[in-house]
């Protein structure tokens, strides 16, 4: 499923990704075994700055640094920086392999499609009428997952990416399309979009796919906006008819000061209530944290949460990323960077231990920011 059929790996795999892992000399937990793919537990994301040259090149030679440093999971999406993300992170790649820093193999490469990279007028123009997409197919001006449209996007993201493959195709705030339409169409919307997605697996173009959420998670059943990541299962299983699914992961905010993926128990597994992390745990699925250092707003964390998170590190934000990373379940946090010191910050973060298990929970328990 990672080769072409020339023979010719076009995306992740076990071997590579464990190749990249060994390189860098791990310690324990450095990086995540799952979904037969070797995780850092710290990846890069590309969603803030400015829609412009300087941004594009600081994009792009950070994913370089960060490559360079030992983190192999790349996260963007189709409307980060009004589509320049993705355009940023194909010129890495491209240069991360001519210089030999990493092969595709070794290499998680995440996108998204849902929210719009043009204009309302740009997206009506060019698909409406098209393939079935209609006015009510557009909520609130800027979100759309119609399959067809769902489809096209895949195929501009890999040229952006300038990949035959993308690993992780994530619908990005699916939660968006409820505040407009009711459970039942919300649900025909996303099955739909599954098949699509499932389709497309089959095809090679996407390795697997899943939910990159805001709220939907974290929100209490019946609250707009929740999704249930049992019920988002299921749906992919009927969509994938008699064969496996390939909805593998579930992406949504964690960070010091926005603990409830991994303290709400939001989510019904059977008769129990869990955390989002750990339905995602039950479930077989990559949990994957976006905000993992709250966009760099971390507030003076106390002293006793420093010495549980590190006295030796020189700053809060390494200590916020040191807490994220070491949640119990969590496959891999998602931070921005753009300057290089920040990427120097981050590797180092990347490169220690996380906290065992028992003593982030211990921690966690006895502590507040």
């Amino acid at each position: 499923m990672t080769e072409d059929t020339t023979g010719k790996v076009v995306g992740a795999t076990a071997a590579g990704t464990q190749r990249f892992a060994d390189r860098f000399a791990p310690e324990p937990g450095q990086y995540r075994d799952v979904l037969d793919l070797h995780w850092s537990s710290v990846g890069i994301g590309t969603y803030l700055g400015d829609a412009d040259d300087k941004t594009d090149e600081q994009v792009t030679a950070a994913v370089c640094k960060a490559v360079a440093g030992g983190i192999n999971v790349i996260d963007t999406a189709a409307n980060y920086r009004r589509g320049r993300g993705e355009v940023s992170v194909g010129k890495a790649i491209r240069a991360i392999l001519a210089a030999g820093d990493a092969t595709r193999d070794e290499l998680i490469v995440c996108t998204k499609a849902g929210y719009l990279p043009t204009p309302a007028d740009v997206f009506k123009e060019t698909y409406l009428g098209r393939d079935g997409i209609g006015d009510s197919d557009l909520v609130g001006g800027n979100h759309c997952i119609h399959p067809s449209y769902i489809r096209d996007r895949i195929g501009k993201s890999l040229d952006a990416l300038g990949c035959s493959r993308i690993d992780v195709f994530y619908l990005h705030n699916p939660e968006a399309q409820l505040a407009h339409v009711d459970r039942g169409e919300f649900d025909k919307r996303l099955a739909a979009a599954f098949e699509v997605l499932e389709q497309e697996v089959a095809a090679g173009r996407i390795g697997c796919y899943g939910l990159a959420t805001w709220r939907a998670f974290r929100a209490s059943p019946g609250q707009q906006g929740y999704i249930s990541i049992a019920g988002a299962k299921a749906l992919a299983k009927r969509a994938a008819g008699s064969k496996p699914d390939h909805l593998k992961c579930v992406q949504m905010p964690l960070s010091i000061t926005m603990p409830e993926a991994i303290e709400r128990p939001t989510q019904w597994i059977g008769d129990a209530s869990v955390s989002p992390v750990a339905a995602a745990r039950v479930l077989g699925l990559a949990a994957v944290a976006s905000g993992s250092i709250g966009q760099g707003k971390v507030p003076k964390i106390n002293e006793s949460l420093t010495k549980w998170l590190g006295e030796d590190l020189a700053d809060d934000c390494r200590r916020a990323l040191q807490f994220t990373r070491s949640a119990s379940g969590l496959t891999s946090a998602l931070v921005g960077m753009k300057q290089p010191a920040h990427v120097d910050a981050n590797l180092e973060v990347q490169q220690r231990t996380p906290l065992p298990r028992t003593v982030f929970e211990l921690m966690f328990r006895k502590t507040q920011v």
